[in-house]
């Protein structure tokens, strides 16, 4: 598993490596902001991909004294700083395509060298943003999903580019400034996103899908009265899960053990690399039965 990670993620570098430079070459020669935008963004998506290169290296590090829980938020740490290198990405766009657009100096050169690069990087990120996709999905990294989404981002953004060239190979050289805003927003809406996602993670925010799924096996199991408490974490490809059950009162400390170890095999094999914390309670008599009693409004 990590053998794979880290070499989809080592890829991802090589590949913004050729485009960062390719496209400065290309970028300068031209003078065009479209693909000197570009560079800058693949700049920092090379910067992105190293902090991720490492991150995948740290993260499957088993827990120790110091980190109980694993190395798994390196992960979601990784994902935040990516957020902030696309926002500067986005600073220095818009700051240079409106000084374009209101000084008039939107004239550039456009050759053979400007539709090359632009398309190379279209395809070049087509097929890096699947493999890192399949990666991630594979192994619930959020890391290397960030990266795919990150990569996915500059297919869209390569493409105004493109339009951008076409338009001023035809005169019509502001087009290649408003196809680097265009950029600038597409780059933003993923900064959110992907900046939201880290955020929640590493202020522990309740995964709700996870706890549905939870509740949902939780309720397959007829020796379980009633379940609350539930509590559920994540931190990179790793997910922690507590709760509490109510069993019958005469049931055996053997038989309440099989159980606990049942449910925790359902729940790891329906929630990949998940570790389960379980509370078995007897149910009281006279407890008027409910189907949870959640500590939180989930």
């Amino acid at each position: 598993m990590e053998k794979e990670k880290k070499r989809v993620a080592l890829l991802s570098v090589f590949a913004a490596i050729f485009l960062t430079g390719f496209k400065l070459v290309v970028g300068i020669v031209t003078g065009s902001l479209g693909i000197l935008s570009e560079a800058l963004h693949s700049a920092l998506d090379m910067v992105a991909a190293v902090i991720t290169y490492f991150s995948v290296r740290i993260s499957d590090k088993p827990a120790d004294k110091e980190h109980n829980y694993g190395h798994g938020k390196i992960e979601n740490f990784s994902a935040l700083v990516e957020t902030i290198l696309l926002v500067i990405t986005c600073a220095w766009i818009i700051y240079e395509a409106v000084h374009r657009l209101t000084t008039g100096k939107t004239e550039i050169e456009v050759s053979v060298w400007s539709y090359v690069v632009v398309i190379s990087s279209i395809v070049i990120d087509i097929t890096r943003s699947r493999a890192l996709s399949k990666v991630a999905k594979k192994y619930n990294s959020q890391a290397l999903e960030a990266d795919a989404l990150h990569f996915s981002t500059d297919i869209w953004s390569s493409t105004v580019v493109l339009l951008g060239l076409i338009f001023a190979q035809f005169g019509i050289y502001m087009a290649d400034s408003v196809a680097a805003l265009m950029v600038a927003m597409i780059v933003l809406f993923v900064s959110y996103r992907l900046g939201k996602k880290a955020i929640d993670v590493l202020l522990d925010k309740a995964p709700l899908e996870t706890i549905s799924e939870v509740k949902r096996i939780l309720k397959t199991f007829p020796e379980v009265k009633e379940f609350h408490n539930l509590k559920v974490r994540t931190a990179g490809a790793d997910t922690f899960i507590k709760f509490n059950i109510h069993v019958e009162p005469d049931a055996t400390l053997l038989d309440v053990h099989e159980l606990c170890d049942r449910i925790e095999k359902e729940l790891q094999n329906q929630i990949p690399r998940s570790e389960v914390y379980i509370h078995a309670e007897p149910q009281e008599a006279n407890h008027i039965k409910t189907e949870t009693r959640d500590s939180f409004d989930i």
